[in-house]
């Protein structure tokens, strides 16, 4: 290995053309100056920097300067591999690891990376020999730092003495994570701009991030990064604890340097193709998997204490919805269905995605959840993105601080301290539908259902918007589940409408399950 090996920090000098016009970036930016280090690095230091960028103009990140990586087709970028024995910290027998992404193909831009040593700041400059180039090779030759556009973390999650790789930045301000026994689903963002209304949506990146050090022994690792983006900045301050649920701390200060309709906070990206509330696009495709999703709900706990479940859809079009709180106790996109059954997918384990829970610290004030769903042909593009919306952002230069935690979820994951839904279906039976009707079939299960008397009743509270008439709401039990199951019968009076219902179920006065809330799409 070099001398800048990817086990330690480099203490040389940069050499080539690319690493040169690197510290220069970081002197432009006001990252790195006279060749030393800041001390004494916190939020607070990345706050500042991020708030005097806002009142700035905004300048696009340039792109990488090497026109063959940029060229590159998708086969032989996705040749360019890191070399696992070059990860960073590797050599020092640290708990955590970092291997990195090169430019090239479709990611252009370099991110800039440091490490922090007792609060100093310093590149991270990663040498060309930590990657195998495989046919791209002569795109690099003669290079001697690497441009990296994203970075991985690796950590002993599922066994000792083997670290796995469980967070990833990449791309904007994208990030992705697991727990033990995870595969990669739903992502993150670090903000959404006008997803919905505007004048169309933007996509801020993280331009930069700060990696702590961690100690030997240490459980978790601190990440900062900078938002850059036409209307807004930030500081972010993540806290990464990998486990069973993979927990992540975050801290951040937006300004905002343009006018935004939607500012979309703790934003979640998902996909859903098809389940057992909408099996068509899957049979149109002659699938033989029964769902396709790496989620299936949007679940909110508000500040009164109800809970919500939205069954997810693979719309038509575009399709939004939203849910106004005065306060707010989490949101997330969820993957209830853990059964392997369900999917018949062993390669990509859609029984294994994560379920991603946001915890907010603090009181958010009012705002919306809201949720944007739009049609996807097949499962390789997500189409489902929810977020928080705050009644009232900060005018230009005045911060917005924010502070949530992401669980990343397994088998267990946050659920109503009630009865929850199992599973949601639309469809016929035997009978016969009139025109306009829909039929549901929602299974309950847990929490005071479950210690219901086997002389109990339970009444079905059942709501509707004004294109819909409630036909029927029918509770009985489900010897199966040993739930409850509700077959709602609604007939739509206008297709060209959307509808949208809300059921749950009760025993005199007292609630027993959470709010099945179920939008449907203008036809």
């Amino acid at each position: 290995m070099s001398s800048l090996s990817a086990s330690c920090p480099s203490r040389h000098a940069a050499t080539g053309s690319w690493a040169r016009s690197l510290l220069m970036g970081f002197a432009a930016a006001g990252l790195w100056v006279g060749g030393k280090a800041h001390a004494a690095f916190d939020l607070d230091t990345l706050a500042e920097r991020a708030r005097a960028l806002a009142a700035t103009p905004y300048r696009a990140p340039e792109t990488s300067t090497n026109s063959r990586l940029a060229a590159l087709g998708y086969d032989d970028y996705r040749a360019i591999r890191f070399r696992p024995q070059a990860a960073w910290w590797r050599k020092a027998g640290l708990p955590f690891e970092l291997q990195f992404f090169h430019v090239g193909g479709g990611y252009t831009r370099a991110v800039r990376v440091n490490e922090l040593v007792q609060g100093r700041e310093q590149p991270l400059l990663v040498p060309t020999s930590a990657f195998d180039y495989g046919a791209a090779a002569p795109a690099v030759a003669g290079q001697v730092h690497a441009e990296v556009a994203g970075f991985r973390v690796h950590y002993a999650l599922n066994r000792p003495g083997y670290k796995d790789e469980f967070i990833v930045f990449l791309g904007a301000s994208y990030l992705r994570a697991v727990g033990a026994d995870q595969h990669y689903g739903t992502s993150a963002r670090g903000v959404a701009i006008d997803t919905v209304g505007g004048t169309g949506e933007e996509f801020p990146a993280f331009e930069a991030f700060w990696i702590e050090r961690p100690v030997r022994g240490a459980r978790t690792l601190t990440v900062y990064a900078l938002l850059n983006g036409p209307r807004i900045t930030g500081a972010y301050r993540f806290v990464l604890q990998p486990g069973s649920a993979t927990e992540i701390s975050v801290q951040a200060k937006l300004y905002l340097r343009g006018a935004v309709t939607t500012l979309g906070i703790a934003p979640l990206t998902s996909m859903f193709l098809g389940g057992e509330n909408q099996p068509q696009p899957l049979q149109a495709l002659g699938d033989f998997r029964p769902e396709v999703h790496d989620a299936d709900g949007l679940q909110i706990e508000t500040g009164d204490g109800e809970w919500l479940w939205r069954p997810l859809l693979n719309p038509p079009r575009p399709f939004t919805t939203s849910f106004a709180v005065q306060r707010l106790r989490g949101f997330g996109l969820m993957q209830r269905d853990r059964a392997f059954a369900s999917y018949e997918d062993p390669e990509a384990r859609y029984d294994h995605r994560p379920s991603v829970w946001i915890r907010p610290q603090g009181d958010w004030g009012p705002g919306r959840v809201e949720l944007m769903q739009f049609h996807t042909p097949d499962e390789t593009n997500d189409n489902v993105v929810a977020y928080w919306v705050p009644a009232q952002l900060p005018a230009a230069g005045q911060p917005l601080a924010l502070a949530y935690t992401m669980h990343w979820q397994g088998q267990a994951q946050q659920q109503p301290p009630h009865g929850r839904v199992l599973q949601s279906r639309l469809g016929r039976g035997l009978e016969k539908p009139q025109a306009g009707e829909l039929q549901f079939h929602i299974d309950y299960a847990g929490g005071a259902l479950d210690a219901l008397s086997a002389a109990a009743a339970p009444q079905a509270f059942v709501t509707s918007s004004d294109n819909a008439r409630v036909l029927l709401a029918n509770v009985y039990r489900n010897p199966a589940t040993k739930g409850w199951r509700l077959n709602l019968k609604v007939q739509r009076l206008d297709a060209q409408q959307p509808l949208e219902l809300r059921a749950l179920l009760k025993d005199g006065a007292n609630v027993l399950t959470e709010t099945w809330t179920y939008a449907l799409p203008p036809e």
